[in-house]
């Protein structure tokens, strides 16, 4: 898939997570720290929990590299990394209670420590605090730019909220006429828009004060995000536990129609396919171990995890083909070499 060494392009991809991750984190704990107590204890210090536990900062040093690409410093991108982060962490609050996930960065999920209406409260206020860094940009680049980023975010987030419609919508109907092109429209929407498209205009838009054509970032960043969220769903099947940080097999035990789940469901026998549907129909707490290990083992006969990998690699080769189009140019940096990797680490990550 391209020229790029995988070690060394896992290496400066690591490399500059930990770097820039660590100055949101700075920034973040500091932000977080900043806002009142009250709420004896429900709202404030709950909304630190999910970003204290860590997390790589993929979309705000994604978000940060591309400023700095495109001529920006770090410092014009650091409000809007930390609000992305924000962001990221509401959407994963939320996203746990409506999955009825159990585990998150290796530990109980919010809403199993603390209730589901706190944890929907907690990710509504952490919704509400993205908004003051955003808010903040017009300090440091002027109230258009800050008007211009907030736009590009409400495109990114409205989005979001449409592709986790879709995907909502496909288990509460029980859906399996599915195809790959259903999928990645609903990961265009539900991923690549805030996890890979909205840093790379947001980076791209602060670097050059808005004279960037954004709409050549589409194409990048949808090969990009959905390479990512297929290689994210293989990992909740085959990844290590303590590594992935959620639990293996989650998304099967959560209904979640994964690439690997349409490809069964168009291969499948008949009764079979009946059977996955009974199975996929069933609230939660049916879905016992033995019926996800059926559906598990039933992939392998298959080959539906293969598939994906196929697919997955074929996505990460377009979006380093488009970034090669469009960047090969600009002269070499740190930055420019980051992002050129990611399309490879994105696969070859635990």
């Amino acid at each position: 898939m391209g020229s790029v060494d995988e070690a060394s392009s896992a290496r400066l991809v690591r490399g500059l997570l930990l770097e820039y991750g660590a100055i949101i984190q700075t920034r973040l704990r500091a932000f977080l720290d900043a806002r009142p107590g009250g709420s004896e204890g429900y709202l404030y210090d709950l909304a630190a929990d999910y970003p204290a536990r860590g997390g790589r900062c993929l979309r705000a040093t994604l978000c940060m590299a591309m400023a700095r690409l495109h001529g920006g410093s770090l410092e014009e991108a650091a409000n809007s990394a930390v609000a992305l982060e924000i962001l990221h962490n509401a959407f994963l609050v939320h996203d746990d209670v409506e999955d009825e996930s159990e585990e998150r960065r290796g530990r109980p999920t919010m809403h199993l420590l603390h209730g589901v209406p706190i944890a929907v409260n907690v990710g509504d206020a952490l919704a509400v605090l993205s908004l003051r860094p955003l808010m903040d940009n017009r300090r440091s680049l002027g109230s258009r730019m800050a008007l211009r980023i907030l736009e590009e975010t409400e495109r990114a987030a409205r989005e979001s909220v449409e592709g986790q419609a879709i995907e909502l919508k496909w288990r509460w109907q029980n859906s399996v006429d599915l195809d790959d092109t259903d999928y990645l429209t609903m990961i265009l929407k539900k991923t690549c828009w805030y996890t890979t498209i909205y840093p790379c205009r947001i980076g791209a838009l602060i670097g050059t004060r808005d004279r960037a054509p954004l709409d050549s970032l589409l194409r990048f960043g949808f090969f990009l995000g959905a390479a990512f969220q297929i290689q994210d769903d293989l990992l909740n099947l085959v990844g290590d536990h303590q590594d992935y940080g959620k639990e293996i097999a989650g998304d099967l035990a959560e209904g979640k129609r994964t690439l690997m789940i349409i490809r069964l469901c168009q291969l499948a026998s008949g009764k079979e396919r009946a059977r996955v549907r009974e199975i996929l129909g069933l609230p939660r707490a049916a879905r016992t171990a033995a019926v996800v290990r059926w559906i598990r083992e039933l992939m392998d006969e298959y080959g539906c995890v293969d598939y994906a990998r196929k697919v997955a690699h074929g996505l990460a080769g377009a979006a380093q083909h488009e970034f090669s189009q469009m960047y090969s140019e600009l002269p070499d940096s740190r930055d420019k070499r980051f992002v050129e990797a990611l399309p490879t680490w994105v696969l070859s990550r635990a």
